[in-house]
C-alpha cells in the first residue's frame, strides 16, 4: 500500500486527496495547508489523515511514498525538491516549475534516485483529449495545418502570475500531447490593463518545424466563458468545445483542395464540405484516471507520459512566451 501526502488542500487539493485515497493500492495519510479551515474540511471527511501546517512533516516523513504538490507555482520547486531528496515520488500541479533551471534540477535529482515525477496535466486524461490523440495518431485529420485555442472568462485574477502562466499550461499541454512535431519559435503579446505588473489578456503564437502554426488566446476580461480548440488538417477539421454538455468533439469533413495549373501563381481552389461526425468519448473522471496511472507508474516502474521532461517542455514554452511578451512580441527561438 503506497502512502500519499498532499501539500495544499485549498481548491484543487481535496480532489487529489479523494482520488488517491480511493485507489485500492494507495492511501492518503497526511495533508498540509496553511489555512485552518482547509485542514478542518479534510479532517472532517478523512478522520484517519494526519494534518500539519509544515510541508516538511510530509516531505521528511519515512512513511510517505508519494508527495502531491498542489500549491502556487512559486513554491513547487522548493517542496518537490525536498520530497525528491528524501526519496519520494512527486505528483506536482501544473505548471511544473517557475523556470527551466528549476525543472532541470528536479529532473536530475529524480533520475539519479530512480524516482517518478508526474505533472498534473489533467486535460490529457479527459475523454475528449484521449479521443483527439487517437484521431491524430491515425491521421484522421490528415496533415495538420493549425491549432487554435481560446480560453477566456471574467476572472479569476491571480495575485502571483499573469494570464499566460495561469491559463496557457492547460492548452499548451494538450497541444504538446497531440501534435507530433517540434516547436521552433514563439511570439507573444499581452496587456496589463490595471497596472498590476501582470498581463490579463495575452496571445501566443507557436511555429513548428513542419509548417504547423498554433495560436492561443487567453483572457481574464471576457464577458463569456469559452474553452474552445480548433484543429485543421488537409483531410478533416476538428472542433473541441470543452464546455459543451454533450457532443464535445465534432469532426468536419471540410477543407480545401488546391491544384496548380500553369505555374504556382495560378492556383485552383476547390472548397470541400461534407458530413459532420461526433465521436463517442469516455466520461470517466480524468483525475481518477490520472491518479490511477500515477500509482501504476510507481508500482510497475513505468515512465509517465506527463513526466518531468514533458513538464519541462511546457515550462520552456512558457518562459519563451514571457521573454517575447516583455520584448513587445519579438520572436524567440527554442
Amino acid at each position: 500500500m503506497l502512502k500519499v501526502g498532499v501539500v495544499g488542500v485549498g481548491y484543487w487539493g481535496p480532489n487529489i486527496v479523494r482520488n488517491f485515497n480511493a485507489h485500492k493500492e494507495a492511501e492518503v495519510t497526511m495533508v498540509c495547508d496553511l489555512t485552518p479551515s482547509s485542514i478542518a474540511r479534510i479532517h472532517e471527511r478523512y478522520r484517519h489523515v494526519t494534518t500539519t501546517a509544515n510541508y516538511r512533516d510530509i516531505t521528511d516523513s519515512p512513511d510517505i511514498d508519494i508527495v502531491a504538490v498542489v500549491t502556487p507555482v512559486s513554491t513547487h520547486y522548493e517542496i518537490a525538491r525536498a520530497a525528491l531528496l528524501n526519496g519520494k515520488h512527486v505528483f506536482v500541479e501544473k505548471p511544473f516549475t517557475s523556470t527551466v533551471a528549476e525543472a532541470l534540477d528536479l529532473i536530475e535529482i529524480a533520475d539519479k534516485k530512480g524516482l517518478k515525477i508526474m505533472v498534473d496535466y489533467t486535460l490529457i486524461f479527459t475523454g475528449s483529449v484521449i479521443k483527439i490523440k487517437e484521431l491524430m495518431d491515425i491521421k484522421k485529420l490528415g496533415n495538420i495545418y493549425y491549432y487554435d485555442s481560446t480560453r477566456m472568462n471574467l476572472g479569476l485574477f491571480q495575485h502571483d502570475v499573469n494570464v499566460i502562466w495561469d491559463l496557457a499550461p492547460h492548452d499548451i499541454s494538450v497541444m504538446s500531447h497531440v501534435i507530433n512535431d517540434r516547436p521552433v519559435a514563439i511570439t507573444a503579446n499581452g496587456i496589463d490593463h490595471f497596472n498590476r505588473g501582470l498581463e490579463d489578456v495575452a496571445y501566443i503564437t507557436i511555429y513548428f518545424e513542419n509548417n504547423i502554426i498554433a495560436h492561443f488566446n487567453m483572457n481574464w476580461l471576457s464577458p463569456v466563458k469559452m474553452r474552445t480548440t480548433v484543429i485543421g488538417g488537409d483531410k478533416k477539421m476538428l472542433v473541441w468545445n470543452d464546455l459543451a454538455a454533450d457532443e464535445k468533439i465534432k469532426v468536419y469533413d471540410k477543407g480545401v483542395n488546391i491544384e496548380s495549373k500553369e505555374g504556382a501563381y495560378k492556383l485552383l481552389v476547390d472548397y470541400r464540405s461534407g458530413d459532420i461526425w461526433t465521436p463517442r468519448i469516455s466520461m470517466t473522471e480524468a483525475l481518477k484516471l490520472e491518479t490511477e496511472y500515477m500509482i501504476d507508474c510507481v508500482i510497475n516502474n513505468i515512465t509517465p507520459i506527463n513526466d518531468g521532461y514533458a513538464g519541462l517542455k511546457i515550462v520552456k514554452i512558457l518562459e519563451a512566451s514571457i521573454s517575447s511578451l516583455k520584448n513587445k512580441g519579438q520572436m524567440v527561438y527554442l
